[in-house]
């Protein structure tokens, strides 16, 4: 679906791509913005509109966003969407930064004594990576708000024991029995193992808990001791060690037993932001209904929906029927809006190169997304993505396909400035019936 404003910049219900592309040839509309698609009507003011319902699944990582109808045939979804955090990034750049900032102090004050840390933070303080995550998603709701007439906002508000994910042994406490019990341990594990089998790599199949260390030879139910297995695997694998069943595939028992390690921190980043990111959205002035991710699960499993961050936020609160769920999904990875470092550095801290002191080049900077279109030579061609300024002038572009690299900047027309996103829209949407009649999957085309 795209969407519709009218002459003053007022949303309108969504139409049909057949019927903007009529619009547009016609001269009846303009393009107003290209992610996500939305067209400015010349010659209306105001009209009708349906209630229209925005969808959030928070994810540590990948949150999902969809725009639902609400008919009295059920829901039915108009527009999908993933949003790509980049919250390890900026706990990376916080770490360097500290680290640099700690071998200036040794070098010029290496005998004061260490300050006592007597800086308050507020109340609702976040550390930079969570309110990354926080603002990315209350951004690209006032965003859609700006272009969708939304009336009301459904978000799940899950929540993970981080003792049960520890302990599972522990035994007579009632808030551990609750919805949630079994359901936590899985949708850690799906997200920590990446859905895939950890000894062979399949996805895309139905996937079993498995226990490193068996239970019989001192192993225990713990989420370090435990990962994904596809059924084969499983099987073969039977009552033996890890070490044993990959003796012969040294590069996988490192990487399985490294990823076994990693802390509970996804866990931990969503208890610590949920409350702040339901408070925020309330703020909106929207109507607001929470959802919980146990509730999510049965609908998706109900309606036979695959499993996708984008999918689920659309089985977010009550639903009862989903129509039009298999449609195109519009990824947004947020990739920043640059860096005020002007000197790249090594491993070691060593320089390795400086960058421009100006960031634009032929009114180009980087993030800017172009349509590039070179008559001849070796990269012949129509690439549309996000380019990369050099100051020679020739530019790196980011397509589906890969970098394009050395294309020359009078081959480049802007299609909108860099908004610190990048896009493309994903089309695997081939769906497949899964084994032991488990619903529906989807393929990648």
């Amino acid at each position: 679906m795209v969407f519709v404003l009218d002459k003053h910049k007022k949303p309108l219900m969504p139409c049909a791509e057949k019927r903007a592309r009529l619009l547009l040839e016609r001269r009846r509309a303009v393009i107003h913005t290209r992610h996500p698609f939305t067209i400015r009507l010349k010659d209306r003011v105001g009209g009708e509109v349906q209630p229209i319902r925005l969808k959030i699944d928070p994810g540590a990582s990948t949150s999902g966003i969809a725009l639902v109808r609400e008919a009295g045939d059920g829901q039915h979804v108009l527009h999908l969407a993933e949003l790509t955090h980049r919250a390890k990034a900026i706990r990376k750049h916080l770490q360097q930064r500290a680290m640099f900032r700690r071998r200036r102090r040794s070098a010029n004050l290496r005998y004061r004594a260490p300050r006592v840390d007597n800086r308050r933070r507020p109340e609702g303080w976040l550390p930079p990576s969570l309110r990354s995550r926080l603002d990315n998603v209350v951004g690209w709701v006032k965003r859609y708000g700006r272009v969708v007439p939304i009336a009301t906002i459904a978000v799940e508000n899950v929540r993970f024991d981080m003792q049960k994910l520890e302990q599972p042994e522990i035994r007579g406490v009632e808030y551990q029995q609750g919805t949630l019990s079994g359901y936590e341990l899985r949708e850690y594990l799906l997200e920590k193992w990446g859905r895939t089998c950890a000894y062979c790599g399949a996805a895309h199949v139905p996937l079993q808990i498995e226990h490193m260390y068996p239970k019989t030879r001192g192993g225990s139910d713990r989420a370090s001791n435990l990962t994904l297995a596809c059924r084969r695997c499983n099987e073969k694998k039977s009552a033996r060690l890890v070490e044993e069943f990959l003796a012969s595939k040294p590069a996988v028992l490192h990487r399985v037993l490294a990823t076994a390690k990693k802390p509970l921190d996804a866990a931990a980043a969503i208890n610590t932001v949920r409350w702040a990111l339901v408070n925020a959205l309330k703020a909106t002035g929207l109507l607001a209904e929470l959802g919980s991710g146990g509730h999510t699960k049965w609908n998706r499993t109900r309606l036979g929906v695959p499993k996708e961050h984008c999918l689920d936020a659309a089985c977010v609160g009550h639903v009862e029927k989903l129509h039009r769920w298999n449609l195109p999904v519009l990824s947004i990875r947020c990739m920043g809006r640059g860096s005020y470092q002007r000197t790249r550095l090594t491993a070691d801290g060593f320089p390795r190169g400086y960058l421009m002191r100006q960031k634009s080049v032929r009114g180009f900077q980087t993030g800017d997304i172009v349509r590039a279109v070179v008559p001849t030579g070796k990269k012949r061609g129509i690439y549309v993505g996000r380019i990369a300024v050099r100051a020679t002038g020739r530019f790196n572009i980011q397509t589906p396909a890969g970098v394009v690299q050395g294309i020359n900047a009078k081959h480049c027309t802007l299609l909108s400035r860099a908004d610190g996103h990048s896009y493309h829209i994903e089309t695997r949407m081939r769906l497949l019936p899964m084994p032991e009649g488990r619903g529906l999957r989807r393929e990648e085309v």
